[in-house]
Order: structure tokens, then sequence, then C-alpha cells
């Protein structure tokens, strides 16, 4: 597979993922206001209960099936029986999951019941989800362009569907049906790519150990993703924390995914540099992908703590202040998931170190749990969000000291300096412009738009070889569409 295919993937996930941003973009303020802080914090409550069930059906098997597809990729029979081993293995423990959280919900009898029973469809979303599959063959353009319909499908349903609190259930329905939908799509992909097997040769429980090896570092990712809601809801009266700290976390994971999206189309090529023994090549695009960490994780963090005063009044309403301190605290976690899912998702997960990033991951859990306990009673959601910030920093350093002796850490750090030089006159320019650009959609946009010009000329003045290649290259690419034209 050539190298300009890596580029191709990133872009299509890139594409996708800008639609991942601007669908919230359009229904997070709608929902919001619809909703209440009320009714959003009884969402992100429930779904936090749901998720742990969610995980557990699944796993580590999305990893699992997609690493082991990209060590086959080419060999139709093996890549038949590596699909079926994980497809197997994912539906008896999505049936075992659904029932024990069935056994939950009709025993405990939760507060919400209508929306923890509507959560029975997103852990069999579980059983019906394939892109693992499409990930580990690296053909990203089918898991694009589905998934960017069925969102827009989604968008559709929320501002014709979703009017008022009472419709919390609808929303919540609503989205589970559609990213069903969605899933069930790709099923139609997936002859073109299967042969008929010797059931004899299928194994579907042959790796549990491994499936399990990659499931402890999802769990622990998770447990300090979904427990900080949780430990909020039983600390807190109402729901509003809750509300508010998921507010911001929705926005901070909306920037991510312009990072994290290369951790999509990186793992299959590093498998894949695995299997050949090419131990150059992973550290070449080991290199290239923290270069790439640094140039965006570094202005996001810097943007987002500059803009938060304008962006979240407008964006979120009146009765959202509290999330404007929460945006700052937790904009430290863009470039700190940036390290991270380099260092882990991208090396050590395709390397077979699971372990190594199993014991990263729990130090982290450990440290936000410890955090949570000491923080979330005094200072409620901003305790949550100093915690996170706190554990995913830690996870960062401690995976970094761990490949000290595999990876230059002088190579890893190198690229940094510029962009942090660039990223801190950009931040500046953005708390300037609070003082006399309004906090409206276009004052926003202004910020925005000033900031990036003024983060890649300073790129460009200090002579950023990677910034200036990759520009150079889109802006001939625009030039050659524009003469087609």
């Amino acid at each position: 597979m050539k190298e300009k295919n890596v580029k191709k993937n990133y872009i299509y996930n890139v594409a996708y993922q800008m639609l991942v941003i601007i669908t919230p973009l359009l229904t997070a303020p709608y929902i919001a206001r619809v909703l209440g802080a009320n009714g959003m914090g009884v969402f992100s409550y429930v779904t936090a209960i749901a998720a742990f069930f969610i995980i557990f059906a699944n796993l580590g098997t999305s990893t699992y099936g997609q690493r082991e597809v990209s060590y086959v990729q080419t060999d139709t029979y093996k890549r038949s029986i590596a699909f079926w081993n994980t497809a197997i293995f994912r539906c008896v423990s999505t049936a075992i999951f659904l029932f024990i959280y069935g056994v939950f919900v009709f025993v405990a009898h939760p507060q919400w019941m209508v929306i923890y029973i509507i959560q029975f469809i997103e852990i069999i979303n579980v059983a019906c989800d394939t892109s693992w599959f499409f990930q580990g063959l690296e053909e990203f353009g089918k898991i694009v362009g589905r998934n960017a319909i069925f969102r827009i499908v989604n968008l559709i349903m929320i501002f014709t569907l979703i009017k008022d609190e009472n419709d919390l259930a609808l929303y919540t329905a609503g989205t589970a049906i559609i990213t069903m939908m969605g899933h069930v799509s790709l099923w139609v992909y997936l002859p073109k790519y299967l042969t008929h097997v010797n059931r004899k040769e299928l194994t579907p429980f042959k790796d549990t150990k491994v499936i399990l090896g990659l499931f402890l570092p999802t769990i622990a990712v998770q447990i300090y993703q979904y427990l900080d809601k949780i430990m909020i809801g039983l600390f807190t009266e109402g729901n509003a924390e809750n509300g508010y700290y998921d507010a911001a976390m929705r926005i901070t994971k909306m920037v991510l995914v312009l990072v994290t999206s290369m951790s999509t189309v990186m793992v299959p090529r590093i498998g894949q540099y695995f299997s050949e023994g090419n131990k150059d090549a992973i550290k070449n695009a080991m290199y290239k992908a923290y270069q790439f960490a640094w140039f965006l994780g570094l202005p996001l963090m810097f943007g987002l703590f500059g803009i938060a005063d304008s962006f979240v009044p407008w964006f979120y309403g009146s009765s959202y202040e509290k999330v404007k301190l929460l945006l700052k605290i937790v904009s430290v976690i863009t470039v700190a998931i940036s390290i991270n899912n380099v260092t882990g998702i991208e090396y050590l997960v395709p390397t077979k170190r699971e372990k190594l990033y199993t014991r990263t991951v729990l130090i982290g859990a450990v440290i936000n749990c410890c955090l949570n306990l000491l923080l979330i009673p005094q200072l409620l959601s901003y305790g949550a969000a100093i915690a996170s910030a706190v554990a995913e920093l830690s996870i960062a350093g401690i995976q970094l000291y761990y490949v000290r002796y595999e990876l230059d850490i002088k190579k890893v750090f190198a690229p940094a300096g510029k962009y942090l030089l660039a990223s801190i006159l950009m931040g500046a320019l953005l708390l300037l412009e609070n003082q006399f650009l309004p906090a409206t959609i276009i004052g926003t946009l202004l910020r925005v738009v000033s900031g990036a010009g003024l983060y890649f000329a300073l790129l460009v003045v200090l002579v950023d070889t990677f910034f200036i290649e990759n520009a150079t290259i889109v802006i001939n690419k625009l030039k050659k569409i524009i003469k087609r034209s």
C-alpha cells in the first residue's frame, strides 16, 4: 500500500471529523437550550452508567479486530477468519452484558427508567458495528461516507422532532437508532472483502487473553472519563453540575477529533510495519506523528483558552456561565491527549505492548479517581475538570518515560518549541481581542480567523518546514482543482 494512502485516509477522516465538529456546533446550543442543564445532566449521567456496559460488551475487540485484520490485509482467506473470529466474540460478549444490563435496570429500577431502557439499543450497537474491519483494511472512505450520511440524518431528526425538555427520551432513542442504521449500512460492503471459510478453522475465543489485555486500557480510560460524571452526580445536588461539565468536555472533544483522527489512520499502518519487522519505518512514522500532535494540539489548547469567555455565552446561553472557566481548565487536555494517542494508541498497541499501555492508563485512572474524591466535594465540576487534566498529563509523561529507550525523546520534543511560541502569541492576541470584539458568533469567527492566521504566519516566519511543505502541497492541489473547473 503506497504511502500516499496514509494522507488520503487522513483527509477522509478529517473531512468526516469536520462534519463531526460542525454538527454538534449546530445542535449543542439548541439541545442545551431545549433540554436545559438539568436535562443534559440526566442524559450525561444515564449514558455514563450505560457506557460501562457498552465498554464491557465491546471488551477490547475493536482494537483487536482492527489490528488482526491489518496484519493480513492482502490475504482474503486469513482476513475472513480474522473477521468472523472477532465478530462472533463481539456478538457473544454483547449478549452477555445485554443480559447483565437488563438485570441491573429491572432490579435496581433506577430513576429515569425510560432513558435506561433506551440504552439497550446502544449496547446492541456493539454487535452491529463492523467499522473496525474496514479500519484494519485502511478502507476509510466507506466508513466516512456512510457515517456522514447518518450524521446529517441525526441532525435533521434533532431540529424537527426535539422541541422541549419532555423530548429527552425521543432524543436519546433517535440518536441510538440512527447510530444502529449507520452500523448496519456497512454490512453491504462485507461480501466484497470476505470469502467462505471452514467453520472448523474458526477460533473466536482463542485470543481471549489478548482481547482482555487490550480491554484493560480501554476500561481504565473509560473509567475516568465516565466516573467523574457519576461522581459529580453522587456528590452534588441536582443534575446541573453534570450538565456544565459535559458541556465543556463536549467542546474539547469536538476540537480533539482533528488530532485523534490521525490515530485511526496510523494504527493499521504501524501494525503493518510491525508485522514486517520494519523498525525504522515505525520510528520515522512516530516522529512525524508527534510533530503533527504538537502542531495541532498546542494551538487548540491556547485557542480554547482564548475564546472561552466569548464563545460560551452565545453557544450555550447565559445559564451556562460556569462553562467558561471549565473550558479553560480542560483545554489542557487537548495537548495531553494528542501526545497520549501517539505514544499509546499509535505505538504501544500496534506493537503488542498492551500491558505497558494498560499500566500507564491505570495509573492515570487512579490519579483521576483520587483527585475526584478530594476535589469534587469542594469544587464540584471544577474539581472534576482539574482531575481529568492532571490525569491526562500524567499519562502523557509516564508513557514517554517508558519508551525513552525506544524513541529519541529529544526528537519527540524538538518540534514543540516553534509551535509553543506561535501558540502563546496567538493566545495573547485572542485575549486582547476579548477587550473589544463582541461575544457573538461573528466575534468568535473573527477571533478564530485572526488567531489561525497569526499562528500560520508565525510558522512561516519561524521557517517550520513541516507546515510549509504540507501547505504547499495543499495549495498546489487547490490550484489544479481550480484550473480543471
